[in-house]
């Protein structure tokens, strides 16, 4: 019985010692509407942060009171923005044919591969001129925060009207300008005389590829590029954010990597780099979203056409449209050059074995490309 009696007493004890215990310590619990109002705080906080992470910097236009000068001879365009261009070859006045040369990512009107390499006895025999342009924030053009797969051919199309180029002329593009041949192709076929796509970029979601033929080149790509053309495709206000955090690596061609390269290329590269060293801050001076990252929105977005789709603008052989490119090219996969060219049979494809995607830069090339396009020689 005592037994008894002190269990009871020892399990009472144990309940007053909880309850001492309990009443002893401070209390945690919230009203659930103060609970509420910190979630939603700390909510709002998290997303004022990610909507700053993911705006770009306003662009540092040429000109403007913080901006970079302006040096380069510049026209004015009808919704006021400036083009800057470079000219080369004989004077305009004195000039049989007139080329718009169409640079590549990350890179400026110093950049016209095809004029520099341009040998003085061709220039002087054709009587060549090429002006050479600053794409919509690059160099010394205004950034066109409007900018479309479209806007860029009516830009071309003004800067031939005000420097007088004639009712013709013609176009190469180099890469990334390369692509932008097709839309010339699209918009203003009729001002052109002819053209050159000098291994052009391709993008993998145009229609009119094959399902499992572009998605076999498009992971030919570098991880981290595959990655980078996701975004710019499916989400381009994430564009700037990806190409500038330091967690996940971002485009190869924005960070310099040579692993981009072949062979060929990089046997080339101590010329290019000695060729752009002068003017390489001049690229993105104007900020990397309007330059670089607008590049790959536009470039890898959804396009209002697809070149596979385009009709022969010489139908009457009065121009020709040429395409080159290396069948080593490392940045866009030769597989889809050729099926362009099968599905246009009016385009003269020409690929060249062993070279990678810098081949314009090779001796003797711009020549040959110039021959081909202004005079019709192989």
């Amino acid at each position: 019985m005592a037994a008894g009696v002190n269990r009871k007493i020892s399990a009472a004890s144990a309940r007053s010692h909880t309850r001492r215990t309990k009443q002893s310590g401070p209390s945690f619990n919230l009203p659930s509407g103060v609970f509420t109002k910190i979630l939603l705080v700390l909510s709002a906080g998290i997303l004022a942060w990610a909507y700053q992470a993911i705006q770009p910097p306003l662009p540092k236009t040429c000109g403007s009171p913080d901006g970079p000068p302006v040096s380069a001879s510049r026209i004015k365009l009808k919704d006021g923005r400036h083009l800057a261009y470079k000219e080369h070859g004989v004077p305009l006045d004195a000039a049989k044919y007139k080329i718009v040369f169409i640079h590549g990512f990350d890179s400026c009107r110093h950049d016209a591969v095809v004029a520099n390499a341009l040998s003085p006895e061709i220039v002087e025999a054709l009587g060549v001129y090429i002006v050479s342009i600053d794409r919509p924030g690059y160099g010394e053009s205004d950034p066109n925060p409007k900018r479309t797969v479209q806007s860029l051919p009516l830009d071309i199309e003004e800067l031939a009207d005000q420097l007088g180029l004639g009712s013709k002329f013609y176009i190469i593009g180099f890469s990334m300008g390369g692509q932008v041949i097709w839309s010339c192709l699209k918009y203003i076929p009729h001002r052109l005389a002819g053209a050159a796509l000098l291994a052009p970029v391709v993008n993998y979601w145009w229609p009119g590829f094959p399902t499992n033929l572009s998605t076999e080149a498009y992971y030919q790509q570098l991880p981290r590029d595959q990655w980078a053309l996701r975004v710019s495709h499916y989400a381009p206000w994430l564009t700037y954010w990806w190409n500038t955090q330091k967690w996940f690596p971002s485009s190869s061609a924005i960070a310099h990597n040579v692993d981009i390269f072949s062979s060929e290329d990089k046997k080339l590269l101590p010329q290019i780099l000695s060729a752009t060293m002068n003017h390489s801050a001049l690229v993105r001076q104007q900020g990397e979203y309007e330059s670089l990252h607008r590049d790959l929105n536009i470039g890898f977005g959804t396009w209002e056409f697809s070149p596979m789709d385009l009709d022969n603008p010489f139908p009457n052989n009065q121009g020709s449209v040429y395409l080159w490119h290396g069948d080593e090219d490392l940045l866009v996969p030769v597989s889809l050059q050729r099926y362009i060219a099968q599905k246009l049979p009016w385009v003269h494809y020409h690929e060249l074995p062993g070279a990678g995607h810098m081949f314009p830069h090779a001796p003797g090339m711009s020549d040959n490309i110039v021959k081909a396009l202004l005079v019709g020689e192989k």
